[in-house]
């Protein structure tokens, strides 16, 4: 999620775990703590596609962020010697606050490597968007409303609990909606459509209302979407192409092939201006995606592997009104 989600759900969780015995601090620290596993960001991995790709690994691994505890916990009583009485109260907060944070994550589609280094493989729900105010919105009213409630000691935390309720009682809702969206693409993709290999369901920016569902095929991929206003239960798919051929000779090239397994086999392969570029299709809508990479170059008979180069290309904000209407506009059949 982002990173206001994150310091508002490390806030919230903060203060509910120890706001009774060090106040505002509880939140302040929690909001810290909440935001630390996204600073691998500023780390170099060694190349565009390694950055990508180990994002939310070692950072977001319920295996190793647990062994931070005791040193940021230490860190804390340094600042605030007076809370050593607190010490196993501060040992909670962060720990749960940290391990909060990859939870959250592993709901977005980006994915999660909760249990690296034992595993690698990304856990992605894709329940809901990376920003999605209906989440962050309860948890922020709650914190501010418990913070600004300091002198009622027995209102104030109820805001906050309110806030932590709210928020993961719409995580709930987004895994059972996805669950009814997959059910209907399912049937949709059953009656006349190419077989397809995998299946991708995923909220629209924003929202839960409308969903996007990527099918992997044969041919390439079909792209559809399904608000829950729409009167029909049939969803409507376009066919792309994906040239994967391009890749039949770059099965040792390891940008190409750790692509082709951390976006899970969504992804699509094109030429750009010469260029062999894959891209992941579980970031973005058809033809704008975010994370795309230039792998090797076009080449006779075969292309040719280079150092792997982020392709950066403008976001197209014009198309967001459209996809908002989408939700209640549901396209002629």
């Amino acid at each position: 999620m982002d990173s206001v989600t994150q310091i508002a759900l490390g806030a919230a969780v903060g203060y509910a775990v120890l706001w009774r015995r060090v106040g505002y601090r509880a939140a302040l620290w929690g909001g810290v703590c909440g935001t630390l596993p996204d600073l691998d960001v500023f780390i170099s991995m060694g190349g565009p596609v390694a950055d990508f790709t180990y994002h939310r690994s070692f950072s977001h691994s319920l295996l190793i962020l647990p062994l931070l505890v005791p040193l940021i916990s230490w860190l804390i009583l340094r600042i605030h010697p007076a809370t050593r009485p607190c010490r196993a109260g501060w040992h909670w907060l962060v720990l749960l606050v940290l391990v909060t944070h990859p939870l959250l994550d592993s709901f977005t589609i980006y994915g999660t490597q909760l249990f690296w280094p034992l595993s690698e493989t990304p856990i992605g729900l894709g329940s809901i968007f990376i920003i999605d105010p209906l989440y962050t919105l309860p948890l922020l009213a709650g914190l501010i409303g418990a913070l600004s409630l300091q002198r009622r000691p027995r209102l104030a935390p109820r805001f906050n609990q309110a806030g932590l309720l709210l928020s993961s009682l719409y995580l709930g809702w987004s895994v059972a909606i996805q669950a009814h969206v997959t059910s209907l693409a399912e049937q949709t993709l059953a009656d006349g459509h190419p077989p397809f290999e995998r299946l991708l369901v995923t909220p629209a920016p924003f929202n839960t209302l409308l969903w996007r569902v990527v099918a992997m095929n044969e041919q390439g991929y079909q792209e559809g979407y399904h608000s829950l206003l729409d009167g029909s239960s049939r969803i409507h798919f376009d066919q792309y192409p994906s040239n994967t051929r391009l890749l039949d000779n770059l099965q040792q090239h390891w940008p190409a092939t750790r692509l082709q397994w951390f976006t899970l086999g969504f992804y699509k392969v094109e030429e750009q201006n010469g260029s062999v570029v894959i891209s992941d299709l579980r970031m973005g809508a058809e033809p704008d995606y975010v994370f795309q990479f230039k792998v090797a170059t076009v080449s006779n008979p075969h292309p040719r592997p280079i150092p792997d180069e982020r392709v950066l290309t403008p976001r197209n904000w014009s198309r967001v009104p459209d996809m908002i209407r989408r939700i209640w506009t549901e396209p002629e059949a």
